[in-house]
């Protein structure tokens, strides 16, 4: 994995996190990921992404996303995605808020159907 291809991933995977704001095991579960791709770096760049303007951030990132990881093969995207479903269900749950970002992103990228089938499996 590139290190565009970390900071995306680990952008996409706080993102969500943030999308309600990040909790102390949401926290936890991006640190171990980034420590487990050994991408530090791209995990704080991620989140000063974020935190350059909270309140835009989400809108600023799919943009950004649809340039980096919309653009890979669709096994990948999905693949993504489903890292970061699962992500959720390491903390214990999905908010409703959490689950429409990342169909959004999903329906983005043109991987809505596949994203909904996996979920229902």
């Amino acid at each position: 994995m590139s290190s565009e291809e970390k900071k995306s991933f680990l952008l996409l995977k706080s993102m969500i996190f943030h999308y309600h704001g990040l909790d102390e095991d949401e926290l936890q579960i991006l640190e171990r990921t980034a420590k487990k791709i050994d991408a530090d770096d791209e995990l704080k760049w991620a989140n000063d992404f974020i935190a350059e303007d909270y309140s835009t951030a989400f809108d600023r990132a799919r943009k950004y996303l649809s340039g980096t990881l919309g653009k890979l093969e669709k096994d990948k995207r999905l693949s993504y995605l489903d890292q970061v479903w699962k992500a959720n269900y390491q903390k214990g749950y999905i908010t409703e808020m959490e689950a429409t970002a990342m169909l959004k992103l999903a329906k983005d990228w043109g991987i809505e159907s596949e994203l909904i089938s996996m979920v229902r499996s």
